[in-house]
């Protein structure tokens, strides 16, 4: 398939349906760190087969609404992170722990009570799920070793560098199952990077680095403000960003609406594929096509409009999902009316993204 300028996709989530899971509950909380099963509507027997439909019909509202690259709209997911940090061995998720969440609460988390090691592919089956039902790009995510080592209670290693490192080796195994079961991206959730920068200069890159070790596919890396439903205000700038310019990553995923996100930083992440946030999340309000194409030109003097992916500021999962239904389409027409200015319909970069 041909991949048109400016091409265009979520971040990760979108809102799970009402009949699926218990959307008053999970806005009443800080994401879950620990498994919250309480919050599923369908019974335990018939779960994945409602995720399944779930996931399906996500697939079908972003094709819809005209998205080059598709997610699986993290539907079998409580939280952005604990369906995979929950699976691995060396945590106990039945006696959880207590840490600070980045709004400095303290949440409920898994303790971590061994050796970090992946048991078995978490994700790969939602992979297969989501390359099965869409002829077009897919990408799927999975959390970041250096924000999982922030979201526990460690009680076995002597260092939070160690314990981020044995993350990284089981994103690693992770990364490289989801490209041979067909991702074209994937995609790393490092929030914790922004909310803790002097962490993430100490180990974070050397955590990102063990990540991506051996790995040929296309990656990326989101660092975000927090969810906007949960987290309300926002700082002008990042705190940890152009740290990423030496990574092997080759995508990076920003907010830049809510914010207005001064866009001359990106010139200091030259060569890299930027995924850029469009849409504001702290609003019902659907964007006009005009306002998404006046955010998308605000990058443009920075980086040229081959190396851009248009995208939401984060996950859309805690909004309705008609208004995120509109705010896909508009994101859609805002990138259509920027590609018509530029000339361009479809960019030189044709062909799967695997292929590149």
């Amino acid at each position: 398939m041909e991949t048109p300028l400016l091409p265009t996709s979520l971040v990760g989530s979108y809102p799970q349906p009402d009949w699926l899971i218990d959307r008053q509950k999970l806005a009443g909380r800080f994401p879950p760190r620990i498994r919250v099963r309480e919050l599923w509507r369908v019974p335990s027997e018939w779960l994945e087969h409602a995720q399944d439909d779930a996931t399906i019909l996500a697939i079908r509202e972003q094709e819809r609404a005209g998205l080059d690259i598709i997610t699986d709209g993290e539907m079998r997911r409580e939280s952005y992170s604990n369906r995979f940090a929950t699976a691995l061995e060396g945590v106990d998720i039945d006696n959880p722990g207590t840490a600070l969440d980045r709004s400095g609460h303290p949440n409920p988390v898994p303790r971590v009570v061994g050796k970090i090691r992946r048991k078995y592919p978490v994700q790969v089956r939602d992979l297969q799920f989501l390359r099965a039902n869409t002829n077009r790009q897919v990408k799927i995510t999975v959390p970041g070793a250096f924000t999982m080592a922030q979201q526990v209670q460690n009680d076995h290693y002597k260092s939070e560098e160690a314990l981020a490192m044995d993350y990284a080796v089981a994103v690693n195994e992770e990364i490289k199952d989801l490209f041979a079961a067909g991702a074209d991206v994937v995609q790393m959730d490092e929030p914790y990077m922004q909310a803790r920068p002097d962490k993430a200069r100490q180990y974070g890159l050397q955590a990102l680095r063990r990540a991506l070790d051996g790995v040929a596919g296309i990656t990326a890396v989101h660092l975000c403000f927090g969810y906007a439903a949960i987290i309300h205000e926002r700082p002008s700038g990042y705190s940890f960003l152009p740290e990423l310019a030496d990574s092997d990553v080759r995508q990076v995923s920003i907010e830049t609406a809510q914010s207005s996100l001064d866009c001359s930083v990106l010139e200091k992440l030259r060569g890299k594929t930027i995924i850029l946030g469009v849409l504001d999340l702290s609003t019902h309000q659907i964007e006009t096509p005009e306002t998404v194409a006046a955010r998308i030109q605000r990058a443009l003097p920075f980086v040229a409009a081959e190396q851009l992916v248009v995208a939401p500021d984060c996950g859309l999962k805690y909004l309705p999902r008609d208004v995120a239904f509109g705010k896909m389409k508009a994101m859609v027409e805002g990138a259509r009316l920027v590609r018509t200015k530029l000339g361009g319909s479809v960019s030189a970069r044709s062909g799967s993204a695997r292929d590149r």
